[in-house]
């Protein structure tokens, strides 16, 4: 009641604030009220008058990420809808009749340009801004970062207590994952699908544990218990987490949304209330929780369960530092390629001809070094190839459609390993991408009857869509199981209101019109994006050249924030795959299950670990 006006841009405080309840009351209280959010959420629902956004892809903007450094964002798309950004409507609140775009131009033209540049004109300066994205300015060498030091103290003293314990009792740790991070991205199938790295659980919150609190505790894995904390509670299914901190459970927020659209509501429980809110708000720790049973289960949609790959070596290679160093092949439970006691080499022996590829040959390159599991890949492959979201249901019956996964494998100093069991004991994580490997011996094209799956000239591993007949022969005889058969029409999916439906303009919008949109009853998988490759060459044809290395690239690739996968043409003997390969990592690149001689196309290097570890799992 203090204040006679308020206006949320771009926030949701009513969901995503400690004190949203408080809030939701004092929205009543003001004589105006304005929210600017692009859906009616939690708190937009409340409000007076809503002023929707552009999409942050529709909008003009700019920004200093660090002293000196101006950086230009310009729209991808005209809006869709009659929308207004939000600054350009905070100028209308002040008077000012002017676009964003206009303020903006104005605004670098009177502060930022001068006429020292290279540029004479400010129109060139800003053509060659927008160009570059960047802008650097000289800055004064004694001119220190932008952060007044008591701001500095207070956050780090207000961080320091958040996170002090008592020693007694359950501390309950609430973290962002990293897939709909703090609940803006609640909406999105895409990534309500994204499996977590290292839990690979999808389209839910749970509560994780470390396996020696479940066992003292009682609980199993999906059993559902009652979490109690700054006085609140929410039930929510148990995780049992291999290397989490004992005394310690964890959830995520972002999840218990109850405006966030059709997909993203009413999924997993909303633990904002029981987060500490002061000057600098703790959404991190919060004291005096306690855990009992609720009574029944709630089965966790996770793409993978088997957590190990129970000395399996021909699946990941694994050595250390000082080991590699000594010798390359050391400690890798992996011969070296010439070296069989007498006996031929795996790649000496086929039933097959060969191929031959005389223009070009592609192929990838992954670095389990290098590897983070964040995922970004899979998000990047959905949408270029209009991979289908299926729903936590399905996913929960192993019918994922996501044409590449990334396996996360621990490994132990522990002997559990051996039968495949989690271990319990500090497990070190490793994280593997895995999509169709391009066989050359490829074991699906021996089994379909109708040639639905065949070799191209090029090293690709092809899908005829229209030859399919659904036999599932294919994904029988795969032995890295990355074929996906699709049970229904997902992209038309009226049936199934739960689900993303492609049956409106908005909906078709999202589909890549480059890529065929598959039916029910046919096989589908990775391709190396096939539709850039040809594009590629098509605009090397038209050009009168060769196609250069680096300009054909996959969506996985192209959208690694570590270059962790590498995608181009072995025929090249200068491309930076064939580099890696034959130089660079020679001693490092391995194929995954080479003893069954099916010759992938996709070569992975090496795991090297500086810790030193007496038995790798």
């Amino acid at each position: 009641g203090e204040y006679k006006g308020v206006v949320f841009m771009n926030c949701n405080p009513v969901y995503d604030h400690p004190m949203g309840d408080k809030i939701a009351q004092g929205i009543s209280k003001a004589l105006l009220s304005i929210s600017t959010s692009m859906v009616a959420d939690e708190t937009a629902s409340l409000v007076q008058y809503m002023c929707p956004s552009h999409h942050f892809l529709e909008s003009w903007n700019d920004a200093e990420p660090k002293n000196g450094s101006y950086s230009l964002a310009q729209p991808t798309i005209s809006p869709l809808f009659n929308t207004r950004q939000a600054e350009e409507s905070l100028l209308r609140f002040a008077g000012r009749d002017t676009s964003y775009y206009d303020y903006v131009r104005s605004y670098w033209k009177d502060n930022i340009y001068n006429s020292e540049t290279a540029e004479k004109s400010f129109d060139a300066f800003w053509d060659r801004c927008l160009h570059d994205g960047v802008y650097e300015m000289p800055i004064p060498s004694d001119e220190g970062m932008n952060m007044v030091p008591e701001i500095m103290m207070d956050a780090m003293s207000s961080a320091a207590s958040s996170i002090s314990a008592s020693g007694q009792g359950m501390e309950l740790a609430i973290y962002e994952k990293h897939n709909i991070g703090s609940g803006e991205m609640a909406n999105n199938p895409w990534l309500q699908e994204t499996p977590d790295p290292i839990s690979k659980v999808c389209w839910d919150n749970y509560v994780s544990m470390s396996v020696p609190d479940a066992k003292a505790q009682g609980f199993k894995q999906d059993d559902l218990v009652n979490v109690t904390a700054s006085g609140k509670t929410v039930t929510l299914p148990v995780l049992v987490q291999p290397g989490q901190a004992e005394g310690v459970i964890g959830v995520s927020y972002g999840y218990g949304r109850s405006k966030a659209g059709k997909v993203g509501n009413g999924i997993g429980a909303n633990v904002y209330p029981m987060a500490s809110a002061g000057a600098f708000l703790s959404y991190n720790v919060a004291k005096g929780v306690s855990l009992e049973k609720a009574g029944g289960t709630r089965k966790l949609a996770q793409t993978q369960t088997h957590h190990t790959y129970m000395g399996r070596d021909f699946v990941i290679q694994e050595t250390t530092l000082n080991e590699y160093k000594k010798d390359a092949w050391a400690g890798r439970h992996f011969p070296k390629i010439s070296t069989y006691d007498g006996k031929k080499a795996p790649k000496h022996i086929s039933l097959w001809k060969g191929h031959k590829y005389p223009n070009h040959h592609w192929g990838m390159v992954i670095d389990l070094n290098s590897c983070t599991g964040c995922s970004a890949c899979i998000v990047s492959c959905n949408a270029e190839n209009n991979i289908p979201v299926v729903g936590r249901e399905e996913v929960i019956n192993r019918r994922e459609m996501h044409w590449l996964r990334v396996d996360r494998y621990y490994s132990s100093d522990s002997d559990h390993w051996q039968g495949g069991e989690v271990p319990s004991d500090e497990p070190e994580v490793v994280f593997q991408p895995m999509m169709c490997q391009q066989c050359n011996n490829a074991p699906c094209e021996t089994v379909c009857p109708v040639a639905a799956t065949t070799h191209s000239t090029e090293g690709l591993n092809q899908m005829v869509y229209n030859r399919c007949i659904g036999t599932r022969y294919c994904a029988n005889n795969c032995p890295y199981k990355v074929r996906r058969f699709n049970w229904f029409k997902y992209h038309d999916n009226r049936e199934f209101p739960d689900n993303l439906a492609m049956n409106n303009d908005l909906g078709k919008m999202v589909l890549n019109p480059d890529v065929t949109v598959r039916s029910r009853g046919v096989m589908e998988k990775c391709t190396f994006c096939v539709q850039r490759v040809q594009a590629g060459k098509l605009q090397a044809r038209k050009d009168g050249r060769k196609v250069k290395d680096g300009e054909i690239t996959t969506a996985c690739a192209e959208s690694c924030p570590t270059e962790a996968l590498v995608f181009g043409d072995m025929n090249d003997p200068k491309s930076r795959i064939s580099n890696i390969i034959s130089d660079e990592n020679k001693e490092r690149a391995f194929h995954a299950l080479e003893e069954i001689r099916v010759s992938p196309n996709v070569t992975y290097l090496t795991k090297v670990r500086n810790k030193e570890k007496s038995n790798q799992a």
